[in-house]
């Protein structure tokens, strides 16, 4: 029997960087960008606020870029705070690594099973997708998915009733299956 589960996410990733202003460690996206032209350079950033203080900073979206070199669709998307551009560059690494922050997917995303969380007496045969980049544990999804308890998957790993061709015990944030012995 083949099921076919989603990790989705359910809202915007809080960000975690640490603030200068009380030494918090997280902030919230505000969907805003500010957009800076000075003669034929913009630079253009995303704006995310303390969730303790509320001060803001800026992230880093693009950086003395020549103008005519950014697709007119991009700057039309910074200009109007597209939602879905900010969600495209939260998970983008090339903006995480310039501006040295990490996502915190704690509590922004779920897990989609389908609706059928019954346990057949057959093998099962599992196809996780991720709709986004968010690191999870397999271990954990397995527990959410079927209801099991930690310590049930992991004993189910240990006696070889549940495999797969990566490793289980590790965080992952792409597809794989895996295979339930009854």
């Amino acid at each position: 029997m083949l099921k076919n589960w989603v990790v989705v996410p359910t809202c915007l990733p809080l960000v975690r960087r640490r603030c200068h202003a009380c030494a918090s460690e997280r902030f919230r996206a505000s969907g805003k960008f500010r957009v800076n032209a000075n003669h034929k350079l913009i630079d253009a950033w995303l704006l995310a606020r303390c969730i303790a203080c509320g001060e803001t900073v800026k992230l880093a979206v693009l950086e003395r870029m020549n103008v005519r070199s950014i697709p007119p669709e991009l700057l039309n998307r910074l200009h109007t705070n597209d939602s879905g551009l900010t969600a495209e560059l939260l998970q983008d690494p090339v903006v995480q690594h310039r501006n040295r922050v990490a996502l915190d997917w704690d509590n922004a995303w779920r897990l989609d099973t389908g609706g059928s969380d019954q346990l057949a007496d057959e093998a099962i045969d599992v196809s996780v997708r991720f709709a986004a980049r968010i690191p999870v544990r397999p271990v954990r999804l397995i527990r959410d998915g079927f209801g099991f308890s930690r310590a049930e998957v992991e004993r189910l790993i240990v006696e070889g009733s549940l495999v797969s061709a990566i490793r289980l015990s590790g965080t992952l944030s792409g597809d794989f299956t895996f295979t339930l012995k009854r």
